[in-house]
C-alpha cells in the first residue's frame, strides 16, 4: 500500500495539514522546498492532488504559512473542520478587473493620442502595477535566488517588454497570464471536488442512546459500542451493526450499488449510507477516523500523491525544459543582432515571447488534473484505485485471471438437486431427517442444506439426532427415530457400505458433478434413499463481464480454482472465460500468474484480497473484490471494487484507457503548440500576446480535456 508520506524520514512527529491556495503544481513544489528549509522541520511532502503537506517536525502553522506567503497559502491541521469562506467576487477577481479597465484606457488612449502618448503608457503601466503585483513580488525574489521558475520567466518577459517600449503587450501578458493562473486553479478544485464531495457524504453528528437517554452527539465524541438510533430517511453517521430493525440501505456513495441493500440483525452498516425505510438501531463499531468512508477518503487521497509514470515523465522533463528555454530565449535575442545586423529591439522582443511561450504551465498541469479527475470519478462509482500508477497499468491490461469462489461465483453453496431413489417415499419428511443430521454438521454445504429447508418450510429441530459421528472425508451418519442414516460422498456408499449403485444411479451422479455440482447421497444400511446436489452459484454478472473484457480487447481470461476438473469446466465454460485451471493450490495460482506475466505483460488477479495473497502481489495489477468494511482489501489491493460487483471492472478499464488516452493527448498538445509558437520566431512572426495566447490556451484546453474524465460513467 502507498503511504504519502512514503520516504519521509521518521525521527520527529508526523503532522498532517490541509492547504488552501495552491494555484500550480509548480507553486506546490517551492513550497514543499521552502518548508524543508524550516528549523525543526526533518522531511516534507506536498500532495499537490490533494492540497495536503505532510511534515516530519513540529513547525507552527505561522511558520508554514510564511513558507508559503508567496501564494499566500493558508493551513488548517487535517482533522479540525475548515470553514469555507467565499470570498466577495471583488475581492477575488478585483484586480483582474482593474487591470483590464486600464488597458482598456490604455487603447483608447493610444487612438485619441497615438501609441507614444504619456496617457497610454500611463494607463498600462498601472495596469502593470496593479495585475502584476503579486507576479513582480515572487519573481523578483526568484530572480535573487537564482531560481527559474513560471513566475520568473514572465517577469522577466514584462521587464524586457517595458524597457523595449512594448508597454501594450507587457500589460496583456499581465492579466492573461493571471486568467490562466485562475482557470488552472478553478481546473484543480473542480477534480478535487470529487473527493470533497465523499467528505460530506457521513452526517457530522448522530442521535445515540446511552444509559436510557437519547441525545444528538458529535462524530468525534461517538465511542464504539454506543447504540446509534437512524430514523427513515436519515443518513448513517458511523459504521456499526444492526442490532435492532430492519430497512433498506442505498450504499450507493460507498459501493456504487445503486440499487438499496436490505439489512437486518448482525448486518454490517457504514457510515454516509442513507436510511430509506424503518427505523434501525445500530451498535457503533469503529471510531469516525476508522470508518469505511474515512478510510476510502484517505486513500484516494494518497493515491493522488503517487505520480503516474507519464507524471514522473513530465517532472523530470521540466527540470530541464525551463533552464533550456532560458537559453533558447538569450541565443534568440542575441544572435541575429550579433552575427547578422538585424534590430536589436526586434530579437530581443522575440526573445522576450520564447521565454513566455516556455512557460511550462500546461505541460505541468497536464497529468496531475487526469490523475485526480480518473481516481475521484472512480470513487464516487464504487472503485477505489490506490495511485496514477494503477490507473494507467489498468488501461494496459493484456490478461486477467480470476479466482472462482467469491468472484466469478457468489461463494455461498445452494442445494440445487434433490431426487428421490424410491419415488414412495416423503420427500419433506426425508429431507427434514437430513436437516437435523446436517444440523449438527460443521460441514460447509450443511448451511446450504439449512437455507433449504427454511425456504421450504420444512421443520427438523424437533427430530433428535442419536449417536451422531463424522466419517472423515466420506461424510456423517447417525440414528433418527431408530433409522440409522448415512450422508456422504458416492464414495462413502461404493466403499464403506453393502449397498450398491446401479448403472443409471451412477450415470445420474456423474451428470451432476460434470455440471460443476458437488453430490451427496442419502442411505441406510440397506437401501439408498435420495440424491442431493449442492453447488456455488455463479454471479448473474460473471458472464456479461467476461463477455465485456473480450469485447475490450483483453487477450486471455482465465480461472483458477481449487476444485476439481468437472466444476473448473462447467462454472468457465459457463461464464465464457477463455480458460481454466484446477486442483490448484495458492503457489500454483502464483506461478500461473507468473506465467501469463511472461507471456502477456500486463496481467490483473481479482480476488477476495485476503486469500491467494501471493497471487494478487504477483500480478501487475491487484483487485480485490468487496472492498466496503474489508480491511485487509482496502490495504492491500492495488484496486478494490467496493461493491462487490464484477460489473465494475469493464467500467475501471474503460475510465483508465480514457485517462491514458486523455494524458497522452494532454502532453503531446502541450508540448506541440509551444513547439508551433516557436517556430514563428524563424520569420519574426511570434508576438507577445501569441506567445502568452499559446500558453494560456493550452493550460486551458488541457485542463479541460482532463475535466472530461469526471463524465465517464458506469455502465
Amino acid at each position: 500500500m502507498f503511504v504519502a508520506a512514503e520516504g519521509l524520514e521518521q525521527i520527529g512527529e508526523k503532522n498532517v495539514y490541509r492547504v488552501q491556495g495552491f494555484t500550480c503544481a509548480g507553486c506546490a513544489g517551492k513550497f514543499e522546498r521552502n518548508v524543508k528549509e524550516l528549523n525543526g522541520v526533518q522531511d516534507a511532502k506536498v500532495n499537490f492532488g490533494a492540497a495536503k503537506l505532510t511534515v516530519v517536525g513540529n513547525p507552527s502553522i505561522k511558520e508554514l504559512e510564511k513558507a508559503g506567503a508567496f501564494e499566500n497559502l493558508k493551513l488548517t491541521p487535517e482533522k479540525e473542520k475548515i470553514q469555507a469562506v467565499k470570498e466577495p467576487f471583488m475581492k477575488k477577481y478585483g484586480t483582474l478587473i482593474t487591470s483590464g479597465l486600464f488597458i482598456a484606457i490604455g487603447y483608447f488612449s493610444m487612438m485619441m493620442y497615438g501609441e507614444e502618448s504619456i496617457q497610454s503608457i500611463l494607463a498600462f503601466l498601472v495596469a502593470i502595477i496593479i495585475g502584476g503585483y503579486s507576479l513582480f513580488v515572487v519573481g523578483f525574489k526568484n530572480l535573487i535566488r537564482f531560481e527559474f521558475d513560471m513566475k520568473t520567466l514572465m517577469t522577466i518577459a514584462i521587464i524586457g517588454a517595458a524597457i523595449i517600449g512594448e508597454w501594450s503587450e507587457g500589460a496583456i501578458v499581465v492579466i492573461l497570464f493571471a486568467i490562466s493562473e485562475a482557470l488552472e486553479s478553478y481546473s484543480m478544485d473542480k477534480a478535487r471536488q470529487s473527493i470533497r464531495s465523499l467528505m460530506n457524504i457521513a452526517p457530522k453528528e448522530a442521535l445515540i442512546r446511552r444509559n436510557g437517554t437519547e441525545s444528538m452527539i458529535s462524530v468525534e465524541d461517538i465511542q464504539v459500542g454506543d447504540i446509534m438510533l437512524v430514523k427513515p430517511g436519515q443518513k448513517i453517521a458511523m459504521d456499526g451493526m444492526v442490532v435492532k430493525g430492519n430497512s433498506s440501505i442505498n450504499q450507493a456513495a460507498i459501493t456504487g450499488e445503486s440499487v438499496p441493500v436490505e439489512k437486518g440483525i448482525d448486518d454490517e452498516v457504514f457510515a454516509g449510507t442513507l436510511n430509506t425505510e424503518g427505523l434501525l438501531e445500530v451498535k457503533v463499531t469503529k471510531h469516525v477516523d476508522d470508518t469505511t468512508i474515512a478510510k476510502i477518503i484517505h486513500l484516494v487521497e494518497e493515491a493522488q500523491a503517487e505520480r503516474a509514470p507519464s507524471q514522473a515523465f513530465v517532472d523530470k522533463f521540466a527540470k530541464w525544459y525551463t533552464p533550456a528555454i532560458m537559453v533558447v530565449a538569450f541565443l534568440v535575442a542575441v544572435l541575429p543582432p550579433l552575427f547578422f545586423e538585424a534590430s536589436w529591439d526586434t530579437w530581443i522582443y522575440q526573445g522576450l515571447a520564447v521565454l513566455v511561450v516556455g512557460c511550462p504551465c500546461a505541460l505541468v498541469i497536464s497529468t496531475p488534473v487526469s490523475i485526480v479527475t480518473a481516481i475521484g470519478n472512480a470513487a464516487k462509482n464504487g472503485v477505489l484505485i490506490k495511485g496514477g500508477i494503477y490507473l494507467e497499468e489498468m488501461g494496459e491490461l493484456k490478461a486477467i485471471a480470476f479466482d472462482k469462489t467469491g468472484t466469478l461465483t457468489k461463494g455461498i453453496p445452494v442445494v440445487t438437486d434433490f431426487e428421490m431413489v424410491n419415488l414412495n417415499g416423503n420427500e419433506n419428511e426425508l429431507f427434514s431427517i437430513i436437516t437435523a443430521l446436517e444440523y449438527g454438521s460443521q460441514h460447509p454445504l450443511a448451511s446450504a442444506i439449512m437455507k433449504k429447508a427454511e425456504d421450504k418450510g420444512i421443520a427438523y429441530k424437533h427430530l433428535q439426532v442419536e449417536n451422531f459421528s463424522s466419517i472423515t472425508g466420506k461424510g456423517i451418519e447417525g440414528i433418527v427415530d431408530g433409522d440409522h442414516y448415512f450422508i456422504g460422498s458416492p464414495k462413502l456408499f461404493e466403499e464403506k457400505l453393502p449397498v450398491h449403485m446401479n448403472s443409471e444411479m451412477k450415470d445420474r451422479i456423474l451428470s451432476l458433478q460434470n455440471q460443476g455440482k458437488t453430490v451427496m447421497v442419502i442411505g441406510t444400511n440397506e437401501t439408498l434413499l435420495a440424491i442431493l446436489a449442492v453447488a456455488d452459484q455463479v454471479r448473474e454478472s460473471s458472464k456479461y463481464v467476461v463477455k465485456r473484457l473480450h469485447d475490450l480487447g483483453i487477450k486471455k481470461t482465465i480461472m483458477l480454482t481449487g476444485d476439481n476438473n468437472g466444476t473448473a469446466r462447467a462454472i468457465g465454460n459457463e461464464v465464457g472465460v477463455s480458460d481454466f485451471q484446477a486442483e490448484l493450490h495458492p503457489q500454483d495460482k502464483l506461478n500461473t500468474v507468473k506465467k501469463l506475466r511472461d507471456e502477456y505483460g500486463q496481467v490483473a488477479m481479482v480476488g477476495d484480497g485476503i486469500n491467494d495473497a501471493p497471487a494478487l502481489a504477483s500480478a501487475t495489477v491487484g483487485i480485490a473484490m468487496g472492498g466496503a468494511g474489508t480491511d485487509t482489501a482496502l490495504e492491500t489491493a492495488d484496486v478494490a471494487l467496493m461493491g462487490d460487483d464484477l460489473k465494475k471492472l469493464p467500467f475501471t478499464i474503460e475510465l483508465s484507457r480514457k485517462a491514458l488516452t486523455i494524458i497522452k493527448q494532454n502532453i503531446t498538445f502541450a508540448l506541440g503548440i509551444k513547439l508551433l509558437a516557436l517556430l514563428l520566431v524563424i520569420p519574426g512572426w511570434l508576438t507577445l500576446w501569441i506567445a502568452i495566447f499559446a500558453d494560456m490556451g493550452a493550460t486551458l484546453i488541457v485542463t479541460l480535456n482532463g475535466l472530461r474524465l469526471l463524465r465517464v460513467k458506469d455502465k
